[in-house]
């Protein structure tokens, strides 16, 4: 036998062989990972599109037309305005409920003015005037250190009770002054569907291209780090409160220019599907993460399922059963996948770091 024969012959070292092995081990996790990251980052697109197919099927020949489709976004348009303020009072660390509230007083407000003969740019501009306020009041309260659920619930009441005592209880009609923000429409598509893509082109620049962005988001992700860099976080979570009501102001406009009426009655529906669609996209309730394209998807998804079960025949109350199931799946869904990647990524470094040693 050669010397060529007895080398190529000799097996390999049992080290050598475990080494090999696991080396394949991290390259497995880190493609599993790979996959759960994709799950819970592009998993809603993944939805909207299996719906579109299931309910071009099941409410053929109506559903899949330009003139539906047109009808689900401005469907969509309201609870997405409501989604991105809470979305972003999220993104924060201090999620905000008083949505209702700040939007009923907001319609009603801007309604009794221009009733009582004012220009219709003042009653909108005192009706985002209330967002602001209200998010500014949350804010400061907070700061003292009480919790913002307590805080923005005790907001809602208050504003509510305030829309009331402003407009009688009653019901406050005739806005038709505001017709050009709510039914009408510019090039076949309506006006509360631009106003809905004006927010969240500004909204996403906001988050993801300016330092105040960005520092609101490290803010609610980490905010004792952020801290300790310098960086006063109650000032950004006090402008998630500005932005968050501020957004709901500008729902209850939209709302009563759409009914052209203002109603005193602050609906609890509004912070229920903005939450759903907020929890579809994944945004983190605890702060730190989130997309804001990816809650406008989910606000659609919201209209696409009422929109299909309508045409399909079936009683509009199933479509509050299934957003509700969206909701709680949604949630559960998101942090079953969050804890599968944290636990692959320590897998994939114990073992590295197992595979480095001699």
């Amino acid at each position: 036998m050669t010397e060529i024969d007895r080398t190529t012959k000799t097996p390999a070292p049992p080290a050598a062989e475990a080494t090999s092995q696991q080396g394949v081990a991290p390259q497995r996790l880190g493609s599993g990972i790979t996959a759960l990251v994709f799950v819970r980052e592009r998993g809603i697109i993944v939805l909207w599109l299996l719906l579109l197919v299931f309910f071009s099927i099941v409410a053929r020949p109506y559903f899949a037309s330009i003139d539906n489709g047109l009808l689900i976004l401005n469907a969509a348009a309201l609870t997405a305005v409501f989604a991105c303020g809470v979305a972003i009072s999220a993104l924060s660390g201090a999620l905000d409920l008083s949505i209702p509230g700040v939007a009923a007083f907001s319609g009603v407000l801007a309604a009794k003015v221009i009733t009582l003969g004012a220009p219709p740019w003042l009653g909108l501009g005192l009706g985002l005037l209330v967002g602001v306020l209200a998010g500014l009041i949350n804010g400061f309260i907070t700061r003292r250190g009480l919790n913002p659920l307590v805080v923005t619930i005790g907001t809602l009441s208050v504003l509510s009770g305030l829309a009331a005592v402003v407009s009688d209880g009653y019901t406050i009609p005739g806005l038709n002054a505001l017709t050009f923000m709510g039914t009408a429409r510019y090039f076949g598509i309506p006006t509360q569907v631009y106003i809905t893509a004006a927010l969240y082109a500004i909204g996403t620049i906001f988050l993801t291209k300016t330092r105040e962005g960005m520092r609101l988001v490290a803010v609610g992700g980490n905010p004792e780090a952020v801290r300790r860099l310098g960086i006063n976080s109650a000032r950004y979570q006090l402008l998630g409160f500005v932005i968050c009501a501020t957004c709901a102001a500008l729902g209850g406009l939209m709302t009563a220019a759409l009914v052209t009426e203002a109603s005193p009655e602050a609906s609890p529906a509004s912070i229920f599907r903005a939450l759903t669609a907020v929890a579809l996209a994944g945004v983190s309730l605890g702060g730190g993460r989130g997309s804001l394209p990816k809650v406008l998807i989910g606000a659609i998804i919201l209209a696409t399922i009422g929109d299909g079960l309508t045409i399909a025949g079936v009683q509009p109350y199933w479509a509050t059963v299934a957003t509700g199931v969206l909701m709680i799946t949604a949630l559960v869904l998101e942090r079953a996948l969050s804890r599968a990647i944290s636990d692959r990524l320590v897998n994939v470094g114990g073992l590295s770091t197992h595979t480095k040693k001699p």
